[in-house]
Parts: structure tokens; C-alpha cells; sequence
């Protein structure tokens, strides 16, 4: 895999190239001949903004906008013909690299009475995705920690995450539940991609990141990008981290959170939750699963599965004999401590990239920041 990278354009004019937005689709062809036959892009279904497969940029959303608040996600018309004036949906790279269900092995009985053990085949096909935003981006570094890390790197999310191709375009419209720049992880994309896109009204500025991106580029013999035109896309990226009212307040909350375990506040939030799981399903970063083993009818084979699974479920803190977190107000308390305090501790770093995901998508509108900003603001830990 290329070494990833990642640049502003502030004093890259000579190697950031302009794209014309009627030439968009000569991307997408370049992309296809560099071997990535599948191409993913926004796409709005279900009232919503999904990656899925596109044939042309007619098939993204222009002239739409969302907006999002706690438990709130609408689309609406926005002036212009810009394709990206949005901020998220609720699908990320997860599900492209972390399949929400999948075979790991096989197990076989023989005429013999023997038992052999087969791993799944996975051969992914090459996929380009357009249109990543920067958290996403973090979210992915993040679970590339968990499931690369040495010695025993998982090899379907290796497989998985190679055979991508990466488009981002830098944050210009931010939605209301957004904080990725509390947490450091947007509007801009600093690293991750092949190549990064920022989208002006007539077209688009692009970077490369990685030799792969470089390859795509040569193949487009595009102008450079003026002055002018590199100087409106960071002017758009720096107000759209500017326009963001939420944050968290710090980026390493492991000793404040630690210090609350008791705090009287975990009963209201536990109180409001309906221990659903949309959080976990949509939230970037979080990788809890199950495993099981399915036989088949005929008792002749059995298949070990890995699907998804959220922290919110009874049976996922289930121990020997009993559940280790009973109530609702336990289950929240676990998944915040973890994504926001034991992650450094695992991974050097907060599990949140600032999307705002798991705000929009919650049923009754829990803001993750304003749950920490309430247990903070008591001077007594405990109380």
C-alpha cells in the first residue's frame, strides 16, 4: 500500500491541477482504466446520501444540501450545481472494509467422518470511492490501527482496504451536529487519500496523495490551479471549520471521564436511550462484533461467521452467567468511556472523529457533546 499523504494548497499551486466541472467524468474514466471497475459515489436513496455504484457524475447530488440536528437528517434544494455541498450521510468507509457480515472459515465433514477447516476466499474488487470526507478518513486510520496491527493483521480487512481508491473532497458545508474540528480530524484532508478534491462553483482543485493518485492524474494532462483558485478553496475550508458551533472540549477527556464513573448524570442520559445501536451502526470508528457458527441443514458443513454488533446490546456484555451491564445507563457509560477515555489508551488517540453521526441518527437526539459538556460541568466528580 502507498505510504499516505496529504496536503493544504496554501503554497502548492504548481502541483494541485485544475478540473473543469464538465470534465468531471473524465476522472471517473481515468479512474476505470487505472483497473478500478467499480466506482462508488454519493448518491441519494432513501432519503438519504449513501456511497453506491455510479456510471457518470449525472448520478450524483447536485443541487442538494443536508441538514442535521439531533435526531434530524433531511435533504434540501441548495442553489447551484455543486455535486458535494453536504456534509455526511449515515453510511462511511466501514462497510467497505469491515463488512457488517462475512464468512472468516469453513468447516467440512468428509464421507470419511473427517473434519477440515477451509478459509473464506476473498478477492475484493478494485474500488474507487469519491467523495470521502476527512473524518472518514480518521475514522479509517483509526480502524487500521485496530485491524492491521502486528502481528496478526486481519486479512479480509487487509484484502479489503487495498483494493480502494480513494477521492476525497474537502468539508465545505458542514452540518450542525459536525465537530470534527474539536477533534482535530476535518474539514481538511491532511492524509489517507489518493487524491483530494475541493469544490469550487466552475470545477475542482486536486492534489494527489499517493503514487496511485499521481497515475490518475497524468492521465487527465490537466492546467495547474491558479493562485486564486487555490487560495477560494482554502478560504471555503477554513470558514467551514469556522462556521461549526459544536466541540468537544478536550481532545483527551481519559482522566475527566475516569473521575465520573459515579456521576449522577449517567441515570438521565440512561434514562433517555433506547439502547438501539443506531450510534454504534453508524458511527465510523466502532468495531464491536459477534461470532458464530451457522450449520448447514444437512449437518455436512457449518460456516464461522463475523457480523457486526454494538455494545448496547444485553448479550454483548454477557459473561459466563450473567451480564455485566444490565441496565441502559451502562451500556452509554461503557460506549462513551470507551470511544472517548480507553481508547487512548489503546490507540493513542479519542475514538471520535467529530462527525456528528451519532447525534443525527439517535431515535431520541442524544448529543454527544453535550452529554460530556454536562458531566463535566459539575466541580465534583462524584456528585
Amino acid at each position: 500500500m502507498d505510504s499516505l499523504g496529504g496536503l493544504p494548497f496554501v503554497g502548492m499551486e504548481t502541483s494541485a491541477s485544475f478540473l473543469p466541472r464538465e470534465s468531471l467524468d473524465t476522472l471517473l474514466e481515468a479512474i476505470r482504466r487505472e483497473g478500478y471497475s467499480r466506482v462508488l459515489g454519493p448518491v441519494v436513496r432513501h432519503g438519504a446520501i449513501t456511497y453506491t455504484g455510479i456510471t457518470s457524475s449525472d448520478d450524483l447530488p447536485k443541487g442538494l444540501r443536508d441538514r442535521q440536528a439531533p435526531g434530524h437528517y433531511r435533504l434540501e434544494p441548495e442553489e447551484g450545481e455543486r455535486s458535494f455541498a453536504w456534509a455526511n450521510g449515515p453510511q462511511a468507509l466501514k462497510p467497505l472494509t469491515f463488512a457488517p457480515r462475512e464468512t472468516l472459515w469453513r468447516c467440512e465433514l468428509d464421507d470419511n467422518g473427517r473434519l477440515s477447516f477451509l478459509d473464506s476466499a476473498l478477492t475484493p474488487t478494485p474500488t474507487a470511492v469519491i467523495g470521502i470526507r476527512a473524518c472518514d478518513l480518521a475514522a479509517l486510520k483509526i480502524q487500521e490501527r485496530h485491524f492491521l496491527k502486528p502481528p496478526y493483521p486481519d486479512p479480509h480487512y487487509a484484502a479489503r482496504r487495498e483494493s480502494l481508491f480513494l477521492v476525497a473532497v474537502h468539508c465545505s458545508h458542514p452540518a450542525d451536529t459536525c465537530f470534527c474540528a474539536s477533534t482535530g480530524d476535518g474539514p481538511r484532508a491532511e492524509a489517507g487519500y489518493d487524491l483530494a478534491m475541493s469544490e469550487l462553483d466552475h470545477g475542482f482543485v486536486l492534489v494527489a496523495g499517493t503514487d496511485r493518485g499521481r497515475a490518475v492524474l497524468a492521465l487527465l494532462n490537466l492546467s495547474p490551479a491558479s493562485p486564486d483558485e487555490c487560495a477560494q478553496a482554502d478560504d471555503e475550508i477554513e470558514a467551514a471549520a469556522s462556521a461549526q458551533t459544536r466541540s468537544l472540549p478536550d481532545r483527551n477527556l481519559k482522566d475527566a471521564l475516569y473521575a465520573r464513573l459515579e456521576h449522577p448524570h449517567w441515570d438521565q442520559v440512561g434514562r433517555r436511550c433506547l439502547s438501539c445501536g443506531n450510534c454504534t451502526a453508524v458511527c465510523p470508528t466502532c468495531f464491536c462484533h459477534a461470532e458464530q457458527d451457522e450449520p448447514a441443514l444437512a449437518g455436512s458443513s457449518s460456516e464461522h461467521l463475523r457480523q457486526w454488533d454494538s455494545c448496547f446490546t444485553a448479550v454483548h456484555s454477557y459473561m459466563g452467567h450473567f451480564l455485566v451491564r444490565e441496565e441502559t445507563r451502562l451500556r452509554y457509560r461503557q460506549w462513551l468511556t470507551h470511544k472517548l477515555a480507553s481508547w487512548h489508551e489503546q490507540y493513542g488517540r479519542s475514538g471520535c472523529v467529530g462527525c456528528g453521526r451519532c447525534i443525527a441518527w439517535c431515535p431520541v437526539g442524544i448529543d454527544i457533546t453535550a452529554e460530556v459538556s454536562a458531566l463535566l460541568e459539575s466541580g465534583d466528580a462524584q456528585s
